[in-house]
């Protein structure tokens, strides 16, 4: 299971999203794309679901081009909020099972109980945090090969984002899923990655094993990825 982009450009209009970038991710890895709001992860990981499609350059699931139908087979955390408020959580999970084959209701309610979340309570009663955590429920819950999260944290407390972090840390398959967490929250998510890569205003500046980073430079990811982007800001001075 691979996820490839091959000399990706995303332009809207006469802007850069992305240039010329050149990512495999492979299963049995998590992977931390990070930067800032603007550089280019969002845009990524839509590419990727089929979502929307590039100006130039390949990109490729499992060996086969990336179509609409793509978006299907993946497993896509989004930052925007897509529930039906008047839908209680009980019947948000029910709806995910019908517009999802390989979504696993069992997995849901196991999920729901872990996070703490009341499935009578109706979508739009619930706090930003409950709501965080219901589009983590309907993200995981599904059996797919691919879990896309894009800004998991997002306006989250610390509370809410250290049950994320545990959510995933017991729910992914580790040995059989391509993961990508798409963040700017650095320090969060860095002990769950394997695979560290920074973009910068839309261009792959550097790629690291989070491992390297640790036993080898003694570096934080916070850290290298700080150095990594003031090297890049300091060279185009």
């Amino acid at each position: 299971m691979t996820i490839q982009l091959t000399n990706v450009v995303k332009r809207f209009g006469n802007d850069f999203a992305l240039k010329n970038v050149n990512l495999t991710f492979s299963k049995g890895r998590i992977y931390g794309l990070l930067g800032p709001n603007g550089s280019g992860k969002s845009t990524t990981l839509k590419l990727i679901t089929g979502l929307s499609f590039p100006n130039e350059g390949n990109i490729m699931v499992n060996g086969e081009l990336v179509t609409r139908k793509t978006c299907s087979s993946v497993a896509y955390l989004t930052e925007l909020d897509m529930f039906y408020d008047t839908f209680t959580v009980k019947e948000t999970i029910e709806f995910a099972a019908s517009q999802f084959t390989d979504f696993n209701v069992e997995k849901a309610h196991r999920l729901v109980e872990d996070l703490r979340l009341d499935p009578t309570k109706k979508v739009k009663s619930l706090s930003k945090g409950n709501r965080g955590r219901l589009k983590l429920v309907t993200t995981l819950a599904r059996d797919s090969e691919f879990i896309l999260l894009d800004e998991p944290f997002s306006g989250l407390d610390p509370v809410v984002r250290d049950s994320i972090v545990q959510s995933l840390l017991r729910y992914i398959d580790f040995e059989n899923q391509v993961v990508i967490i798409a963040t700017h929250e650095i320090t969060e998510i860095e002990p769950l990655l394997d695979v560290a890569i920074a973009i910068h205003y839309g261009t792959v500046i550097g790629q690291e094993e989070v491992e390297d980073l640790r036993e080898k430079h003694g570096m934080s990811v916070l850290k290298w990825y700080k150095q990594i982007v003031n090297q890049v800001e300091e060279d185009v001075r």
